[in-house]
């Protein structure tokens, strides 16, 4: 990933949370070890018209271990499959299949997120994208 300065949606960018890296080392059957990563995220998407801001994960796994957030998102080249969701607000609805309590938590991101728009919200550092300038 690289990070932008300016927001572009074209670019499908992410702002993360630089200190919710979470990793795990393991070993794989070859002995080789490896590293599951993932990072809070959050992101706006639009779809038929409405923009939508989306609460998630940016995960992927890594050979070396990355010594912060920023290197795990540099290294973190591959973004076909985007973030995995786990929370969506559209200005009048929320998705998401977890707790009221957790639904709770996740709107007080999503809904000023959708007000701000298109600023990162509080706390979380934009805008990182896989795409970037090609």
């Amino acid at each position: 990933m690289i990070r932008e300065e300016k927001f572009l949606i074209s670019h499908a960018p992410y702002a993360v949370d630089l200190d919710s890296l979470k990793v795990e080392g393991f070993q794989r059957g070859d002995g080789a070890e490896r590293f599951r990563c993932e990072i809070t995220a959050t992101w706006f998407r639009r779809k038929d018209g409405v923009v939508r801001s989306h609460l998630g994960l940016l995960w992927n796994y890594q050979s070396v271990r990355p010594a912060d957030a920023e290197a795990f998102l540099r290294a973190h080249a591959d973004g076909r499959y985007g973030g995995d969701c786990l929370g969506r607000w559209d200005g009048e609805s929320f998705w998401g299949n977890v707790s009221l309590l957790e639904q709770m938590k996740q709107m007080d991101i999503l809904i000023p997120m959708l007000e701000d728009y298109p600023d990162a919200p509080r706390g979380f550092d934009g805008w990182w994208t896989f795409k970037g300038n090609a």
